[in-house]
């Protein structure tokens, strides 16, 4: 036996092996998944039993509709590209992991293994865990690695998704009716809610740091440990699906909205540290009275210049930019300050342990790709030793020197197309692909009706 046929057939009793103790702990279904654009669970479900009978006959080569990572949020293909009409909808290959296959504690009898799409036998490079792979892996070769914290809000309302769609969406009733940003006295059925995600999540090995009241009603916020960047992202998908389950168990629907409605806005804040071979990069000598050390300096000057290069990366719907708005804790400027959450990028804790929060990506975006995006910027400004502006100490939202985070997508994508350092950092097929899925949003939107332009214009116009 070859040695390549040798080592195949070690992977596929493997993978055998570790579908048997799932069957022996009692799950029945396995959902074979990956990641889509959105940052979705796409996939099939497989029976446990005839899955282990596949394995043991042989290698298990998935594959899916290639589409799966190319269309929008309502599965709607493009006109062009490689996953459009025009390519004929061919099938991805999937590389299934099923050394790390985890139970799904919210749904019952049930576990969950990952796939990467992969093309040629090597990761598919529009995929969103290989974008993320390939920042990471740049970053590695600068001698550092990233370790992240992922925290979220979301917005709770009460019913059932049928309920909100016959109703044409309007009406909805959040949650709690007031803000209870800290607060510990929450209403019967969202402490509940809280609870529950709480138990599932641990028992899935992903245990919550805090679950907390948000100053919107009906918001909640949920914050991760510090991880490795990619496991830390699969995390957080793993945890919205969940969250929308129980939501549905508790008769309510989980909002990842950007701005659910005027006036509220649900970010997702990333953490992100670095480690270098000497240990912790971003922290000076506070002694001296420095924080942040060159290096550091220079992340965050990449971060300035290179997030507004990609901003669908981290804000890819047309909804997502209703969320900056003035004093609303979301972004407005691209600033930085220490410990100041008037800014795009917040500097926050003490000596090994500082960090950077970047606040701009809202709670819609794609982890992967929204953190590929901090990533590249974070290396851009570390490779060009750019230097930072000024520290923001007061309101960043008055900084009229700080330039605006972009306003609409339309603005996002005119740069993110034409840009050379987009271009440059992520690689121009990236760009292409993901503006592409960018403006059928942009599409979708441009022709529709709004309630607000039939309250403006119905009788004034």
């Amino acid at each position: 036996m070859r040695t390549g046929s040798l080592r195949k057939a070690v992977e596929v009793q493997v993978a055998a092996d570790a579908v048997e103790k799932l069957v022996d702990a009692g799950v029945d279904t396995v959902l074979l998944a990956t990641v889509d654009v959105q940052g979705r669970l796409k996939g099939k479900e497989h029976d446990a039993q005839t899955l282990l009978s596949r394995l043991r006959s042989g290698p298990l080569s998935p594959e899916m509709c290639g589409y799966v990572l190319g269309t929008d949020l309502g599965m709607t293909p493009p006109g062009d590209g490689p996953f459009s009409w025009q390519s004929g909808f061919g099938d991805v290959a999937l590389l299934p992991d099923m050394e790390n296959a985890r139970v799904l504690p919210w749904l019952s009898g049930t576990a969950l293994v990952l796939a990467d799409p992969v093309s040629g036998g090597r990761p598919h490079p529009l995929a969103p865990s290989t974008v993320l792979t390939e920042q990471q892996q740049a970053l590695a070769d600068l001698g550092l690695v990233p370790a992240v914290g992922i925290e979220t809000e979301f917005v709770l309302y009460e019913g059932t998704a049928r309920d909100a769609a016959a109703s044409g969406w309007r009406g909805l009733r959040p949650a709690t009716w007031d803000n209870r940003d800290y607060a510990l006295d929450q209403p019967p059925r969202v402490r509940e809610f809280g609870r529950r995600l709480r138990r599932v999540l641990a028992a899935a090995g992903m245990p919550v740091e805090a679950v907390k009241g948000e100053g919107a009603p009906g918001q909640l916020e949920v914050t991760f440990p510090y991880g490795e960047a990619v496991a830390a992202c699969e995390q957080h998908v793993l945890f919205k699906h969940a969250a929308k389950v129980i939501a549905t168990e508790h008769s309510l629907i989980a909002s990842f909205m950007a701005a659910p409605s005027t006036g509220i806005g649900s970010g997702m804040h990333l953490h992100v540290s670095l480690e270098g071979l000497d240990g912790p990069a971003l922290a000076a000598d506070p002694a001296a009275g420095i924080e942040l050390s060159e290096l550091g300096g220079h992340a965050v000057a990449g971060l300035l210049t290179v997030l507004p290069e990609v901003a669908p990366l981290w804000a890819p719907y047309v909804n997502s930019y209703k969320r900056f708005a003035d004093h609303s804790f979301a972004p407005a400027r691209l600033a930085w300050g220490r410990d100041n959450r008037t800014c795009a990028v917040r500097v926050v804790g003490h000596g090994p342990s500082l960090r950077l929060e970047v606040r701009l990506p809202g709670a819609d975006a794609n982890p992967m790709l929204a953190l590929a995006a901090v990533v590249a910027g974070i290396r851009h400004g570390i490779e060009a030793k750019l230097t930072p502006p000024p520290a923001v100490g007061g309101d960043a939202y008055r900084r009229l020197d700080a330039p605006l985070v972009p306003r609409s997508l339309e603005e996002a994508l005119g740069r993110f197309e034409t840009s050379a350092l987009a271009g440059e950092l992520l690689g121009e097929p990236a760009v292409a692909h993901l503006a592409r899925v960018a403006r059928l949003d942009l599409d979708h939107h441009a022709a529709r009706v709004t309630d607000a332009e039939v309250e403006c214009g119905l009788i004034q116009a």
